[in-house]
């Protein structure tokens, strides 16, 4: 009697090998943004077939890198259960913690904008957008935070400072591990700088407390 085929090592090996497919992606394109699905492929240590198999085409692959980005993204401005922080305390936090994400997805997002379209990159940044204004309009309602203009182009203009910052990290003209670029944008967002760099210091040594005590 034929013994019956095991399917589960087979779902396994297409996880593991999607899973590789995606982390070649991420490391090629940022290497190089004209990448071809071929060199990606050798890169995956899988053949074309294989790639294709998963990812029909160009717009596929970045379309599932797009939806890890948001999930990341979803993931890092989840508030932490307690109580609410104080805008500057919040605002410092918020960009410490999508840094990592931010400098992980910077290249994706403009692949993005080119290859999947605005939309997608709006829909992308949701999460993130929605928790910045939240945490600027709470500042002006506090008055900590200027108010000459709506939070949302505040946090829109925040932003494109961030993604600035990232790309000067990216080209090798400046370092930073997140400190400074939440230091200038709580400096942009109103707060003097000798407060913000206090605030981001304390935050980001509750951070590390928090990482060693889990």
């Amino acid at each position: 009697m034929t013994k019956p085929v095991a399917r589960e090592p087979l779902r396994s090996n297409a996880r593991s090998n999607r899973a590789r497919i995606l982390a070649a992606a991420r490391q090629e394109l940022g290497r190089n943004p004209d990448v071809t699905l071929e060199e990606i492929a050798r890169a995956a240590g899988v053949v074309r077939r294989t790639l294709f198999g998963h990812f029909p085409g160009r717009a596929a692959l970045l379309d599932a890198l797009a939806e890890e980005a948001s999930e990341a993204l979803r993931g890092s401005v989840a508030r932490p259960p307690g109580a609410e922080e104080t805008p500057p305390r919040a605002l410092a936090r918020f960009v410490l913690s999508i840094w990592p994400v931010g400098d992980r997805y910077r290249l994706l997002l403009a692949l993005a904008r080119q290859d999947l379209g605005t939309e997608r990159v709006s829909e992308i940044l949701a999460p993130a957008r929605s928790e910045a204004t939240a945490i600027l309009e709470r500042g002006q309602r506090a008055g900590v935070f200027h108010d000459h203009l709506p939070a949302a182009v505040l946090s829109a203009a925040l932003e494109a400072l961030t993604l600035s910052l990232l790309e000067s990290v990216n080209t090798g003209t400046w370092e930073d591990d997140g400190s400074s670029t939440a230091v200038a944008t709580l400096v942009a967002a109103g707060v003097p700088e000798r407060e913000a760099t206090a605030v981001v210091r304390d935050v980001v040594s509750e951070k590390r407390a928090d990482t060693s005590d889990g």
